[in-house]
This record gives structure tokens, sequence and C-alpha cells, in this order.
């Protein structure tokens, strides 16, 4: 919001500095975003005082050699006027009238004067120069707003108001200083002139000065002559409606445009301007209605009925059903009378009963919203507006009438008004006082701060509260929140006012007085940072990608998985393409793989992030933690020597996750399932990987009928099904990704353990087995690591082999058996005890035979 500081010192008297007055602002909770020097010092153009000044045009003459020039007589305080070479378009009706009865307004600024260049695009400082222009000498010139900086408007020469004095420095009269101030929503009370200018009383400790607006009323009394039902009272706490008759519709006066402009409006005519005006100035957005067309001045607000539309003022037209045709979610509030909607309430006013050119008689709303209706219709019809930025966040019910007023008044004197007695106020919910105990003792528990009930009585007193202290044995103040602080509910809101007027500078720094407890850090999450570690000791690189996706992406990687109604959606979503919380991390993490390869020719990262599930009997989803990896390009880095580079493969996938469940104690726990039905991967080179069952006394578990050990699946890896890959237009032949539950992996997770190293020697034997090529291989090791017991140290298979020589369906398995005791070498009985009992495990489990 952009607040001069003229308008400013209107209602409180401004001691201080603009850059003192901003850092209190600032550290008051209203953050000024830009101090703005419009002709003053500090200003990117200073307007000289001596060579800018003002002046009376007294006559126009018409340019004896050139049709569209003129020549102005101008009074600017010398001893004789002066003339200026002109080509505003705004002194042509001028010209040739003989001296002018009513003298114009204008700048004048002399030769040397540092301006604005109002013929260049953007802002282009020139100095001004004597020279002929078509025969004429050009030494002086009368200033449009663009050349002055005010804005960019340079159509014609910028002409003030009748009671401006000649020959005064213009920044003496104009100069201003602009705050911009970043203005957040639990600050919606600062919206305005006047509520900015209680904030700096409060903070600056000077008086404030509010007058109460007058109108003078001299038409016949409203009562009769307009009308107002409310048929949606939880909607709409207050309406209030006044008439303006005889209205004639022109410029606003140049003071009002100029405060229009510096405080970021773009002035359009002297209703509408009045209407922008007060709604500044006190925060409370007023509508205008065309009173002859609105059916028997007759305003009635409701929502709006199915089918209907309307056409607003930027001649859009709207349909008013809540959809996806529309972007409502609700059904809209509107003014209607008994022809149909003429207004989207809080939002904008529609083309049928707009203000025009012709309008004499205005029906002028000011009104009440809920906010929540409010910025639901705002942000489904994308219509954001300053009303309804101030509706959304919340009006002061005691302003519809000050409004008015002030607005009626300023038509009556500038826009030739009569105005009718009396208001139609319709406030079938009446603002509800709402009164809080705040106990000091509670003041020095949040704040650290000790004040008596006085004291803070008056502090609050600065900010518009109603505070009545009492000294009792537990001394509190009886807070009157005002209706203006729809934010204050709850004593902790108080203490914040406390501590923002007493100065957040102010509060003295302390020690806690106990100390900290020890730091607990939380087992998930050190277990979790363990599995990035490995993961980037492996050589993978985290990434973050979006919680939110849409269908198509999803699509690209689980054609079947993109059915909407599976996902949660964003009812307000920043844009069309994150519109659902994602189920999956691997179409975001496929997305982010295909963006990588057209930067490098080998990706390897990982994601940990949450997944979220619709809960069937649960207000919120399941969040699950997903652990997300995905390869692809060479294997080996490039290099100097020429060499075949493979690409990476399901088999370092596989590795990958293999080192990663074996630094979290889990590699006897899981087995890889061949995966042959997921459509995300390639059949035949993938895998489901499975979390088995603890073992008990040393005993495994049984197999299924399937010869599968039994589990719960935590994942899915292998190498990306060949349409995913061209579906997210990877440039590469191979690709391949996992996703595993990482929740599932931190749970069975097991501390690591140590023993010492033995320094007895090992042993190390070879055994080759025939089994079915149905049994896997992860099997046959489970068994091999059963029989073998403790005294197995490492077991490596080395050797895999299909053909006659071990017979059809079958293949030869060839391992390393490396065997070591912590305390004793190993005698060649005791190996031999323990071969038998591994091979007779496998023929009894598996049906192996052992291969000579």
């Amino acid at each position: 919001m952009k607040v001069p500081l003229s308008w400013l010192k209107e209602f409180v008297a401004v001691e201080c500095s603009p850059d003192e007055l901003a850092h209190r602002l600032t550290f008051g909770g209203l953050e000024v975003a830009q101090v703005r020097y419009l002709g003053l010092e500090g200003a990117e153009l200073p307007w000289d005082p001596d060579l800018i000044v003002t002046c009376n045009i007294l006559e126009v003459l018409p340019h004896p050699n050139a049709d569209r020039l003129v020549l102005a007589t101008v009074d600017y305080g010398a001893a004789q006027p002066h003339t200026v070479v002109t080509g505003a378009p705004n002194l042509f009706p001028y010209r040739g009238l003989g001296p002018l009865t009513h003298p114009l307004k204008a700048v004048f600024a002399r030769e040397g004067a540092r301006l604005y260049d109002g013929h260049a695009d953007g802002w282009v400082i020139t100095t001004l120069k004597a020279r002929p222009v078509r025969g004429v000498l050009s030494d002086a010139m009368l200033c449009s707003e663009k050349e002055l900086g005010i804005s960019e408007e340079h159509d014609g020469i910028l002409l003030l108001e009748d009671e401006m004095p000649v020959g005064r420095p213009l920044r003496d009269l104009l100069g201003e200083v602009i705050f911009e101030i970043e203005i957040t929503p639990n600050y919606a009370r600062a919206l305005s002139i006047v509520g900015v200018a209680r904030e700096v009383a409060a903070l600056t400790g000077v008086p404030l000065t509010l007058p109460d607006p007058q109108v003078l009323a001299e038409g016949a009394p409203i009562v009769g002559r307009a009308a107002v039902t409310i048929k949606a009272p939880e909607l709409c706490p207050r309406f209030a409606v006044g008439l303006a008759e005889g209205v004639q519709i022109g410029p606003s006066p140049q003071w009002m445009q100029r405060r229009l402009v510096n405080a970021g409006m773009r002035p359009i005519s002297n209703v509408v301007d009045i209407s922008n005006y007060v709604m500044l100035e006190w925060g409370q957005p007023t509508h205008a209605f065309d009173a002859a067309k609105v059916v028997d001045r007759h305003l009635i607000v409701r929502p709006a009925q199915p089918g209907e539309r309307l056409v607003t003022l930027d001649d859009k037209d709207r349909d008013l059903t809540p959809g996806s045709a529309s972007g409502l979610e609700r059904t809209p509030l509107m003014v209607c009378d008994a022809s149909g909607p003429l207004a989207v309430a809080g939002v904008m006013g529609g083309a049928s009963s707009e203000v025009s050119p012709t309008t004499t008689s205005v029906l002028l709303e000011a009104a009440i919203w809920e906010p929540t209706q409010i910025r639901k219709t705002a942000r489904g019809m994308k219509l954001p507006s300053e009303a309804s930025r101030r509706f959304e966040r919340g009006v002061d019910y005691a302003l519809p009438p000050i409004a008015l007023r002030r607005a009626l008044e300023l038509m009556r004197r500038y826009a030739g008004a009569t105005i009718a007695q009396g208001f139609v106020d319709v406030y079938p919910r009446p603002w509800q006082p709402l009164v809080l105990d705040l106990p000091t003792a509670e003041v020095a528990r949040m704040l650290g701060i000790h004040l008596t009930a006085a004291e803070l009585a008056a502090l609050l007193q600065r900010l518009g509260f109603g505070g009545t202290p009492y000294e009792a044995s537990v001394p509190y103040v009886a807070v009157e929140v005002p209706s203006f602080r729809q934010d204050v509910t709850i004593r902790a809101d108080l203490c914040e006012e406390v501590a923002r007027v007493y100065g957040y500078d102010q509060i003295p720094l302390t020690r806690l007085a106990d100390e900290l407890p020890p730091a607990m850090q939380s087992p998930e999450l050190a277990l979790e940072q363990r599995v990035r570690e490995v993961l980037v000791g492996a050589g993978l690189t985290e990434l973050i990608t979006h919680s939110l996706i849409d269908m198509p992406l999803v699509a690209t990687v689980a054609p079947s998985e993109a059915v909407a109604t599976r996902y949660l959606k964003l009812t307000n979503p920043n844009t069309p393409e994150k519109t659902f919380l994602r189920r999956s991390l691997l179409p975001s993490l496929g997305a982010a793989l295909t963006m990588n390869l057209r930067e490098r020719e080998r990706v390897t990262v990982f994601e940990i992030g949450r997944v979220y599930l619709k809960a069937e009997d649960a207000w919120l989803p399941a969040e699950p933690r997903r652990l997300a990896l995905a390869l692809a390009g060479p294997r080996e880095a490039e290099g100097w020597e020429p060499a075949h580079r493979e690409l990476y493969d399901f088999y370092d996938l596989k590795g990958m996750v293999e080192l990663l469940l074996a630094r979290l104690g889990l590699t006897d726990r899981i087995s890889f399932v061949p995966l042959t039905d997921d459509e995300r991967f390639h059949p035949g080179r993938s895998a489901t990987l499975m979390l088995m069952p603890e073992s008990s006394g040393g005993k495994v578990i049984p197999q299924r009928d399937n010869g599968q050990a039994p589990g719960v699946a935590i994942g899915a890896l292998g190498e990306m099904h060949p349409a995913v890959r061209v579906r997210l237009e990877l440039g590469v032949a191979r690709a391949v990704f996992a996703e595993l539950d990482l929740a599932a992996l931190i749970a069975a997770a097991q501390p690591p353990t140590f023993r010492p190293i033995s320094r007895f020697p090992a042993t190390v034997q070879d055994l080759s087995i025939v089994a079915p090529l149905e049994v896997s291989a992860t099997r046959v090791a489970a068994l091999i690591r059963r029989g073998a017991g403790d005294l197995l140290e490492d077991l490596t298979l080395f050797d895999v082999y299909t053909g006659p020589q071990v017979g059809e369906g079958k293949r030869s398995l060839t391992y390393h058996l490396t065997f070591r005791a912590p305390d004793r070498t190993l005698s060649d009985e005791a190996l031999t005890r323990v071969r038998r009992k591994i091979i007779t495990g496998l023929e009894r489990e598996l049906g192996a035979t052992m291969r000579s």
C-alpha cells in the first residue's frame, strides 16, 4: 500500500523524519518496503525551487508558423510575463480567445531546469535549453506530469487548482514523501490512511485526530425512494445506501487526482474517484450504482441462482454457477434488483448498472461482507481488486455510515449533487463487543516486562482499545476490543499489541532461569540421515521435487494410476499444472531425470519425501515417507582411455539397494522376488523387495507354496519399462529406478554390531550345486547361511551355468564360502560337519544336488 505523507498528516502530527517514521513502522509490524521522494531532496529528480515554479497562463495565442503549437503568455511572479512555446492539447481550446478571464494555473520551468523527457520511453532526465521552435525562441516550458515524474501522463500540461499561489516553488506545494508498506493479512486494519495514522499515533505517541465526516443533505428524505433487502444475513452483516441526485459526471479535482496517483490508483471520473478516495482514506470500499438502472431503486442481496450470468465492469460475461466452467467453488453472493444481478458482492460491479457520463442520480452502497465468501469468490473468478482485498480480511462494522457521509459530501462539492436526507441502513448482525481481561502477570509471563495495570491500559488506549485498569489482588485490565480490530480475540493477541507499542527493542535480554534439557535426537531422523549418507557415499545426488503434480505427469510413468479420484486435490492451486498431491515419488523423479539428462550424460539421483494417501476414516491423509532412486547413463565416468561404456542396469541398482540394506542391518531379512506385472518396470528385469519376519531361535521361516519366504512387500526396483522411457522422453537406451517404503526400512533397521577381528586363519571352500531354475539365488544363500551358522564369515556367488551338462530346467550355482571361528583354528572335521549340514539342508529344502 502506498501512503502519501501529506495525506497522513491530516490525521496525525508526524514530527519525526521520514526515515525515522519508516523505521518505527517496520519495527511495529508494518514493513516499509520503500520510501519514495517526489520532487524533494532524496528524489531521483528533485524540483529546483528557483527554476520550477507555479504560474498563471494569461493568454493562449496561435503560433505564427505551426498549427500544432501555441504561444502561452505566462505570469510566474516576475516583473514581465513570459512567452512559452507549447504543443499541449489541453490548451488548444483557449487559443485565440484573448486574455483569459479565468487564468489557468500550471507549472513553469525555466532554462536550466532538469526534467524528465516527456517524449522518451521510460524515465530519461534532460536539461531544458533555449532553442528556436519554428521561428520562435523557446527557453522555458509548461510541464506535464511525466516531465515532473508524477506519472506517465503526457497528453497535456499539468493544470493546478485555482487556489495555488503564483511564483511559488513547486516542491513546496506538491513535493511528497510516499511510503510503500507491505501489509500482511493480519494487519488489514492498516489498509487505509486512517488505519496507518492509528498505528503512527500509537507507535510515536503523538495525538491522533480523526474527523467525524458530515454531509449537507438538502434533498428529500431517502425513505420510500430507495430500499434494501438482505436475503443472506449470515453473509452480509450490514448494507447501507445513500442517494445523490443531480450528479454531473466530470473530472475530479486536481488535488484528489494527485493523491490517487500518489497512492497508486488511476483517476477516472469524479464519482469513481470519490469512491476510491474514500476507500483509501477510511478502508471502506463503496460502490456507485446508476440509480436510473436499478429497478424501483431496490437493492437485493442474495446468492446467485443456477444459470445466472453477469457482465462485469471488465466487459467479461461471467457464469455465476459453481463448477469447473466458472472456476467458482461456492455460489457467489450478488447485489441484485428485481431484474437480476447487478454486481458481484464485494468484488466487482456489473456493466448494466455502472455509472456513465449520462448518469444523473447515484445509489451509493457501503456494506460489510463475510470474509471467506469474498475470498473464495474473488479467487474463483480470478478477480482480485482493492475492494475484495479489504473485504476478505475484514472491514470495520462501524465504517459504512462514515464512508457514506464522507463520499456523499464530496459528491455534493465536486459533482454538483443534491444529497437525500438519511440512509437506508439494514444491519441484521450488529458488531458484538468483546471484552478481554488481561492480567499484568500474563504480560510478564509472555513478554518478560513488568507493567502496572494503569501502564498497560495506557499502552492499549493508544491503539484505540478501551482499557480499564483494576489494581486488585491480581491486577488486570478489562480491555474492550474495538470493531476495527477483528484480529484480536485472545489474551495472546493483546500481549502482542503491548509488545509492539512498548517496543521490541526495549524488551530486556534475559537468560532462562532453568538449565536447558539435554538435546534428544529422534531415532527415526537419525536413521533417515544415515540413509542419505549411505546413498551419497555411493555416488548419488539428493533431489527435492515438488509434492504437487498433475495427471499427465502421473500417466507418463503409470497410466493406470492417473485417476484423479484417487488423489487429494488442492482447492486453490497456484497453477493448473500443480493440482494434486502425489501418491508416488517416481513421476516427479522421472521428470527430474529427464531434465538432468539434457544437461549431462550420466545421472544418479535419489529423493526422500512424503506421499499423500487418502484415509477413509480420518480427516487428514496418510503421509508415509518414501525413498526413490534413479540411475541413467554410462556406468563408468568419461575418461581419456577409449572403452566400451555399459549403461546402468538392474544389477547396479540392486547393488546400491543391497548396500543400503546392509548398512541398516537388514541383509538377513530381505529377499528379492521377480516382478512381471508392473507397468512401470521391464518384465523380467525388475523385482519386489520383501521384508521377511524376524527369525526365531536361529530357525528359518518356512517357505510358502511358491517357494518364496513369506514377508511384506516394501518396494519395487528394476529397469524402466521402454514405454515409460518413451513417454518421459529420456535420451538413453536404458534407465533404472526404485521406490521403497522408507518408514518400513527405518522401523526394521538394526543397530550396528561390532565383533573383534579374529586372530585365527580363515578357510575358503567352494560349493557348487544344481538346483531348479525357479529357485532364487537369494533362497539358496539363506539356506547356506542357516546351515553354516556363525562360522560362515562371507558368502560369494561367483559362477552361474546353464546347459546340457546340468540338465534342462536347472542351473549350476557356485559359491565361495569363507569360514572362520573367533576363538580357534577350524579343523577339517569341523568343516566337514558344517559342509554336510549345508548340503543336507539344500537337498531337503530345494531338491538340489551337488555338482562334482
